[in-house]
């Protein structure tokens, strides 16, 4: 369970959470909609330590989310992160890069994190393109790569910041089929979107404006 408590944060002095209070629940799937600005992308990085709150509490679990490095190296293994960008080491390949942080971070024997990695892949539909780098894979190829890679550190939920958005139609139509299927597994997921499609997904759409949820 994720818990933001009374969040507020502000860049520059301009208001971008308003005393913002939400629940995501273990086991669902949480849309989160609203025009740009409202502060939708903001609330998934205060949530992964990516931006430091002004005030409130956000909790992961039992973890409160604070700055400390250790707090948040705790964190990002709990919550994994998708990004619009996809943010693929461009040197690597997909399966190398779903390798990565199993390897680096949860020092996994090397067996162990491709066995991993190779089954997410496939999980995503990616498994024949493994051994392709990002320069050859589509926007959507790659957005389903970056969806392995968070998910191979196994996190109590994953954070997807308009994971369509950069996607033509049929392509987004690949990313919102795992969306989907990851949905009916019980992935606990945050998204932020404006794609119908991937609202539909979701058990629960939450509407901010202008930093406060309105609906």
């Amino acid at each position: 369970m994720i818990v933001v408590d009374h969040v507020t944060k502000r860049f520059e002095g301009r208001l971008v959470l308003d005393d913002v209070s939400l629940t995501f629940a273990r086991g669902k799937v949480t849309a989160i909609v609203g025009a740009s600005g409202c502060g939708k992308s903001t609330l998934l990085r205060c949530i992964n330590g990516l931006e430091r709150h002004d005030s409130g509490r956000i909790l992961v679990g039992e973890l409160e989310v604070t700055q400390a490095p250790t707090t948040l190296h705790r964190v990002r293994r709990e919550v994994g992160m998708v990004f619009q960008q996809y943010g693929l080491f461009s040197h690597m390949s997909a399966l190398a890069n779903v390798m990565e942080a199993p390897r680096s971070v949860l020092q996994l024997p090397h067996a162990e994190a491709r066995a991993r990695a190779e089954a997410l892949l496939e999980k995503v539909g990616m498994s024949h393109r493994q051994a392709a780098f990002p320069r050859e894979l589509s926007g959507g190829e790659q957005q389903r790569v970056a969806i392995a890679r968070a998910l191979a550190m196994q996190p109590s939920a994953l954070l997807l910041d308009e994971p369509t958005a950069a996607l033509d139609p049929e392509r987004r139509v690949e990313v919102v089929k795992v969306l989907a299927a990851l949905a009916k597994e019980g992935t606990t997921m945050v998204i932020v979107t404006h794609e119908p499609a991937v609202v539909g997904v979701a058990d629960v759409a939450i509407t901010l404006q202008r930093g406060r949820m309105v609906r």
